[in-house]
């Protein structure tokens, strides 16, 4: 075991944390209350569930880290919990990627409507690689407007380097799609393999050329080379965050194909603190805590404070999110 400080980014911003590094992976302290100690990038990490976590726990607990609570997941298809741990039931949007076809066929109308229309209106969609071209391209993505739903969009005028080391996190087994018009690059999506599934790291697509449905070209490309590796989930960060709902975001995924998969997510307190923590919720976080109504309130305020509201789309164009960035390392 050895302890460090490890660099994480949050909401733009680079800052340390305290870290702990067991058997090759990294396990970082983040948050005052509790302090909660889990595995940095999970998800994108191949280790997955620790092979003996009562070893981990213990590890955990005496190394210094100085953590109230301890969190794991079990695997995304996996919902029979398995360890003697309070567990609560985590959440992923996830498509089915072992068979193109019959995700295709089980796609509602409007949704192969707007992929088909996508080629139609002269949008080609492929897989890229990570060089000045596409690295010029995501930027001028990013620069197309400081604000994106609402609130200060952390990636906007980046230099280039900036943005091609940022891109080249777990490069050795990601891809990238692109969706051009012309030569010009709307849309973009980085998958990042880990085991038999592709978790997006990021998705992003330029509001001038939301006509043109670059979204769904990107994610039918996806499935399609999801399906050729013999993966057996695409999986597009969550289905719901907490008491938080996007009903837009929550039905454009719907759309897609992708479902809903539970999974036991384990706390096992460390501390005094970690008890009083998980006896009152605290590790739910304010998404987990306060009630959805609430949160709905509180975002509409965030949205009429900036002088910006959440545009409802067009009639046909209401299974498509505008601008959807997802970052899991940048909560």
């Amino acid at each position: 075991m050895t302890l460090k400080q490890v660099e994480l980014s949050r909401s733009g911003r680079v800052v340390t944390v305290a870290g702990l590094e067991i058997d090759g992976n990294t396990f970082v302290r983040t948050g005052r209350f509790p302090r909660m100690a889990m595995l940095q990038d999970e998800g994108f990490v191949a280790s997955g569930v620790p092979r003996d976590p009562g070893a981990l726990v213990a590890d955990v607990a005496s190394s210094g880290l100085g953590a109230d609570l301890l969190t794991f997941s079990q695997e995304i298809d996996d919902r029979i919990p398995h360890y003697p741990y309070y567990f609560e039931w985590d959440n992923v949007a996830a498509v089915d990627a072992t068979d193109y076809d019959r995700w295709w066929e089980g796609l509602p109308q409007s949704t192969r409507k707007n992929s088909r229309r996508a080629a139609r209106r002269g949008v080609q969609t492929s897989v890229v690689e990570l060089d000045d071209c596409l690295a010029s391209g995501i930027k001028a993505i990013y620069d197309e407007a400081p604000v994106r739903q609402g609130r200060r969009f952390w990636h906007y005028g980046k230099d280039l380097d900036t943005v091609r080391r940022e891109n080249s996190s777990y490069l050795d087994r990601s891809e990238f799609i692109g969706t051009y018009c012309g030569d010009e690059l709307i849309g973009f999506m980085k998958m990042v393999y880990v085991g038999r599934i592709a978790r997006i790291m990021q998705i992003l697509s330029c509001t001038a050329y939301y006509d043109k449905r670059p979204m769904n070209a990107l994610i039918a490309k996806a499935v399609e080379v999801c399906a050729r590796k013999g993966m057996t989930h695409l999986v597009y960060s969550k289905f719901q965050y907490g008491n938080k709902s996007n009903p837009h975001l929550e039905e454009f995924k719907t759309r897609n194909g992708f479902e809903r998969l539970d999974f036991p997510r384990y706390y096992v307190p460390l501390t005094f603190r970690g008890r009083l923590a998980l006896a009152c919720g605290a590790h739910r976080g304010v998404l987990g805590m306060l009630p959805t109504g609430a949160i709905s309130a509180m975002l509409r305020l965030r949205d009429a404070t900036a002088g910006l509201r959440l545009a409802k789309p067009e009639a046909d164009n209401s299974h498509q999110p505008r601008n959807v960035s997802v970052l899991p390392t940048d909560k």
